[in-house]
């Protein structure tokens, strides 16, 4: 009987733990059930030949607390950047860990997407490519090959899944191993593994394969609210075919553009290239200068006026007000750096700035007389667009102090004028030569030359060391070209290290500018020694990608500070030649 008795314990006991258990079971399934309906992948190609994919995914149940999105392991040393949001909140975004694992499965780059509040029922996910995805042919350089996935790699099957591919305006589709621009999968499977290339034909002028290094605006306010802006640009050309113009993006309502290469002279008027747009086609190449070639960088600068009844609101019968812009609208190509410096007017306190300032930092520069707010971020595009607004104070009285000023100082120059005329006049003193000895135009012509002829050169080993990497040209002929550039480097070299020395012996202004000379170029040395080890240990997996994207744009700001203060002593050696 007690045997009994406990046996049916027992066996109750089992039977309560199995039902809890299945319980649970059911609970945890249950937590984790779900499908994915629907998903819409498009890959855009962006002005500059930057590739982005966006996938809208619709799911149905209840999501785990992570996903897992991917693609071909190939693509994954392209990716500039990511994205992970919900669809029907943009604001909303969740962390994404890279290189993830899919299912277990090789051949695959996976990222991670978790979610601390569980996974929204719409998901959205970009990823951004660079430009090497896309290839100019080159005996037909209207035509262009992109390399893409056509479908997401999921960890789950897909009940449908509509994909299109968005060239740029004018582009024609040629052929590909897609039928069209535009198809769809059905019951698309899990861990789809597809790499599609698709070619399409398009004028030279609509698409450039280039990369924007550095973009530094600067929105300058008078003391009457006018407004003036100026954009300098530092790009380098990625296409095999040259490249004479450029199209950028201005403020809405710009007006009186004009534009000037790195050398400062004036370009070709820039053209409005959609009535009451913003773009805005700059020719790259002035009187002197020529088209830039493969893997060549470049500097321009846009000026322009803004109207300040667009931009700035002023709080009736006080002093208090507000500049409001809307940040990289509209921008179609990828920038790797970007700054805004709004510089107020002379007096101005600034008081409040205002908008979604996250991903972005920012600083306050104060001088005597003007405070200057400047906003910089790395990694920027069109999913970058934000609002800003810089509220400050203002007395109108300031706008009297430069002209007040000016009267005081020439009240005193008059008067201390009056007294050395006025006084008795002692011994004539003997004048004894301080400045430098003037050098003869031909001299410094032959400096300038030589100097630009030497960067270009440098420019063009830079390009075949590109082109070699891509295997675009034999090894062999590398060598033998390599070999015939050094030994023009070094000509120009020992040229140039004649003229700096007699520079040097002239004295004066001349001697600075060659110790200046010297400065810059031991930063422009230093920064191409640092930039190769940062990529030796990027490629040993001893830095990380964010770390290593924040030590390039470190030493592009510098080696960028060292070029403009070469092109800025070349500069003023041409003045003196004229």
């Amino acid at each position: 009987m007690k045997k009994a008795t406990l046996l049916l314990i027992i066996l109750t006991a089992a039977i309560i733990i199995s039902i809890s258990f299945s319980a649970n079971m059911k609970y945890a399934k249950a937590a984790d059930d779900y499908s994915i309906e629907h998903v819409d992948h498009t890959i855009s190609v962006m002005y500059n030949g930057y590739v982005l994919m966006s996938d809208t995914i619709q799911i149905s149940g209840q999501g785990p607390d992570s996903f897992l999105f991917g693609f071909p392991y190939a693509f994954g040393s392209y990716i500039v950047r990511y994205l992970a949001f919900d669809a029907n909140a943009t604001s909303t975004t969740f962390p994404v860990a890279l290189n993830e694992p899919l299912a277990n499965r090789s051949g695959f780059y996976g990222l991670k997407v978790d979610f601390p509040s569980g996974m929204p029922q719409t998901l959205g996910v970009q990823v951004l490519f660079s430009n090497s995805l896309v290839f100019q042919e080159s005996q037909n350089v209207s035509l262009y090959t992109m390399v893409f996935p056509a479908f997401p790699s999921l960890t789950e099957p897909v009940n449908s899944c509509n994909s299109s591919i968005v060239l740029p305006k004018l582009a024609q589709y040629v052929e590909g191993t897609v039928s069209n621009t535009t198809y769809s999968e059905k019951n698309l499977p899990p861990l789809t593994y597809n790499v599609s290339t698709v070619t399409f034909q398009l004028a030279a002028e609509e698409m450039q394969v280039f990369d924007v290094d550095q973009l530094a605006r600067e929105i300058d306010i008078n003391e009457v609210g006018e407004i003036t802006g100026s954009d300098s640009y530092y790009i380098t050309n990625k296409a095999i075919s040259t490249m004479t113009s450029v199209d950028v993006l201005l403020p809405p309502n710009a007006s009186d553009v004009s534009a000037q290469d790195q050398f400062g002279r004036t370009t070709a008027h820039p053209e409005l290239m959609v009535l009451n747009g913003t773009r805005y086609n700059i020719n790259l190449t002035s009187a002197t200068a020529r088209p830039l070639t493969f893997n060549e960088p470049t500097k321009f600068t846009v000026n322009y006026r803004l109207p300040s009844e667009a931009y700035i609101q002023h709080q009736e019968g006080g002093n208090s007000y507000l500049l409001y812009m809307n940040l990289y609208q509209g921008v179609d190509y990828y920038m790797n750096a970007a700054s805004v410096t709004f510089v107020l007017p002379e007096g101005a306190k600034l008081q409040i700035i205002e908008g979604a300032l996250t991903g972005v930092s920012y600083s306050i520069t104060k001088d005597v007389f003007q405070e200057r707010v400047t906003i910089s971020k790395q990694s920027v595009s069109q999913l970058d667009s934000f609002n800003v607004g810089i509220a400050y104070d203002y007395d109108s009285l300031w706008s009297a102090f430069r002209p007040t000023t000016w009267a005081m100082v020439l009240s005193i120059i008059g008067c201390v004028a009056v007294v050395v005329i006025t006084r008795p006049k002692g011994p004539t003193a003997i004048a004894i030569p301080t400045g430098a000895m003037q050098l003869r135009p031909e001299y410094l012509k032959s400096f300038v030359e030589s100097y630009e002829e030497k960067m270009k050169i440098i420019a063009e080993m830079d390009s075949l060391e590109e082109k070699v990497r891509k295997g675009r040209i034999p090894r062999q002929r590398y060598k033998i070209q390599r070999k015939t550039l050094e030994t023009r480097v070094d000509t120009l070299s020992r040229t140039l290290t004649e003229y700096k020395e007699k520079m040097r012996g002239a004295g004066g202004h001349y001697a600075s500018m060659m110790r200046e000379l010297e400065v810059a170029e031991i930063g422009l040395n230093e920064v191409e020694a640092n930039v190769k080890s940062i990529e030796a240990r990027h490629s040993r997996g001893e830095l990380s990608l964010e770390g290593y994207r924040k030590l390039l744009g470190d030493y592009e700001r510098r080696k960028e500070k060292a070029e403009t203060t070469i092109d800025g002593i070349l500069l003023r050696l041409r003045e003196e030649i004229r």
